[in-house]
């Protein structure tokens, strides 16, 4: 499985990672998960987050993160770009790619990838309240 991670302050730009799609024959699913800023953090209007990571050790639970998704699904790629720094509201902070042969198996890697990060990387955010 090819796994590629990009952890940045630049905006992610969908359209650019769309184009740069590889897919092998026998490839037939592909799902993305775009992730927006939200204008409410709880009960707080906000005009952003502010992500901070400690990027080693986010990048070292990444890659665990995707060996377990290689053992578990029949994966040809994963792709993921999470924002740092601050994030407008309306501005993507998190972009996933899962290339499978069937749909089944990427939108469950999909999804175990975005529960596992939530719960293991640390990537932390601070809402920028108005």
């Amino acid at each position: 499985m090819k796994a590629e991670l990009t952890l940045s302050p630049n905006p992610i730009d969908e359209a650019a990672l769309a184009k740069a799609r590889s897919i092998t024959d026998g490839m037939g699913a592909v799902v993305t998960f775009a992730g927006v800023v939200r204008d409410r953090e709880g009960e707080a209007a906000i005009t952003g987050i502010d992500y901070e990571s400690f990027d080693d050790m986010a990048r070292r639970q990444f890659e665990l993160i995707f060996a377990e998704i290689e053992q578990r699904w029949p994966i040809e790629s994963v792709r993921l770009a999470h924002r740092t720094g601050i994030v407008k509201v309306n501005e993507p902070s998190l972009w996933v790619e899962v290339v499978a042969a069937h749909r089944a198996e990427a939108f469950y890697a999909c999804q175990f990838l975005i529960d596992q990060m939530k719960q293991r990387v640390p990537i932390w955010k601070k809402p920028i309240v108005t």
